[in-house]
């Protein structure tokens, strides 16, 4: 935004354009003009009048009175922000604390909901079906804007015409891990015990086309395995029944298994990633292990 020296400046640039007494300051205007301002009304300084153009010269253009004073209109109420899984997951651990800096900057209360259930899609629904002003907003991931709309055939909203893009927050490798009474501590063991027992090894997910979910069934595919698929509503239950012992392994986002493979609850094999990863150094990559071509990620955005 121009500073007011700024402003005055370019009205006395526009006052310069016709000379005193120039044959064109005298026939200007001869018809009605079009001022194109490239911001909504009120939310910027006001910069001309909006009445007819009359009179002549830079009067003529409408430049009137320049008011630097800036309307601040949003927000007026505290929002909310939806995250379409329960709490404890990886959406949810990167949700709050985005919720607590966006109402430090923004000057309001940001609410986080969490809405879990139906591949993320009852979350994301509320968000497509609530009014577009800006104070309810999705946390949204691979799942609601991707994946889902791809493998549900009845999905209540348009991943793309319902929604209004802000920013991506985040994207994270996914790492492979397994509790402490699964009998395997690397990739290829884990290959190997699958083989030997078909269907026998279970895996838990965030739901059905999550991260979680499809990071494991593009690995299954690749290594010609058959694992068994335990589908939770979210990632915080899925966590604490892998942690368990209930559910043997997942392949899940790095930064949400990583502390419990730091305090030793779970046993990491490997991470999706192009280099290891200074927060676990010793855990080696899918393409150490044997497995270049497996790469997967997720996307957390606004």
């Amino acid at each position: 935004m121009k500073s007011a020296p700024d402003l005055l400046l370019l009205l006395a640039l526009l006052a310069c354009v016709f000379p005193a007494g120039h044959a064109a300051a005298q026939n200007y205007p001869t018809k009605s003009i079009r001022l194109i301002v490239p911001y909504p009304e009120g939310g910027t300084p006001g910069l001309v009048s909006r009445r007819p153009a009359r009179g002549k010269g830079v009067e003529a253009a409408g430049f009137q009175n320049v008011a630097l004073t800036t309307q601040q209109t949003y927000p007026t109420k505290s929002i909310r922000l939806i995250v379409p899984y329960p709490p404890g997951g990886a959406n949810d651990n990167i949700a709050r604390p985005l919720v607590l800096k966006l109402s430090e900057s923004m000057g309001t209360q940001v609410i986080l909901e969490n809405r879990g259930g139906g591949g993320a899609m009852i979350g994301a629904d509320i968000v497509a079906k609530a009014s577009a002003d800006g104070y309810t907003l999705l946390f949204c991931s691979t799942a609601t804007q991707a994946t889902s709309p791809q493998l549900f055939k009845h999905v209540p909203y348009d991943p793309i015409k319902d929604f209004e893009p802000i920013t991506l927050l985040a994207t994270t490798p996914v790492m492979a891990v397994v509790n402490n009474k699964v009998a395997v501590s690397t990739i290829k063991e884990l290959v190997d015990a699958a083989k030997a027992a078909p269907g026998k090894i279970t895996y838990a997910s965030g739901g059905p086309g999550s991260v979680s979910h499809l990071s494991v069934e593009i690995f299954r595919t690749m290594a010609g395995i058959d694992l068994l698929h335990i589908p939770y509503k979210g990632g915080g239950d899925s966590m604490n029944d892998t942690i368990s012992g209930r559910v043997d392994m997942q392949i899940n986002s790095a930064p949400s298994v990583a502390p419990h493979v730091k305090t030793g609850r779970l046993k990491a094999l490997a991470l999706a990633r192009a280099s290891r990863w200074p927060d676990l150094p010793n855990v080696p990559t899918f393409a150490e292990s044997g497995w270049p071509q497996y790469q997967a990620n997720g996307w957390y955005g606004l």
